[in-house]
């Protein structure tokens, strides 16, 4: 049982370990640095749940209101999203992404993508059935 519980623990450390370095080249596969990885993120939540008042996209990004103000003043500098009245609430204004935004995400995740897929493309098919599976498990882990 100890030993089990040490297996674990080591896994639990070299997988850490391993995500948060892949994760960190994966980042680095950007198309337009003038846009902050914090800006990428709530333009992703944007559109992924759709127009959103600022407070909605707060609480999705696990920050503090007056944080995302100054992140979506940011943001409609650059021209990525817009601030609409809200419809039943004058006191709110819904945020959403711009054609340019919707254009800036897809380039970001082209980009990611073909770098992954050239590295994917190194490895030997048994490797790459390994990462299908793996990446399974970690949609799962992520889930739970």
């Amino acid at each position: 049982m100890a030993r089990t519980t040490l297996d674990t623990a080591a896994l639990a450390h070299d997988l850490r370990l391993a995500v948060m370095r892949f994760s960190r080249r994966l980042r680095n596969q950007r198309v337009d640095t003038s846009v902050t990885l914090t800006h990428l993120a709530a333009l992703s939540t944007l559109k992924r749940h759709g127009a959103m008042s600022p407070g909605e996209l707060a609480g999705h990004e696990r920050v503090q209101p007056p944080s995302m103000t100054r992140v979506v003043v940011a943001l409609e500098s650059k021209g990525l999203v817009t601030r609409t009245p809200h419809p039943t609430d004058r006191r709110q204004v819904v945020i959403d992404l711009t054609p340019a935004a919707e254009a800036l995400l897809t380039e970001e995740a082209r980009a990611r993508e073909a770098w992954l897929s050239g590295r994917l493309h190194a490895l030997s098919p048994e490797d790459r059935a390994t990462l299908r599976e793996a990446a399974r498990i970690m949609d799962d882990l992520a889930a739970g």
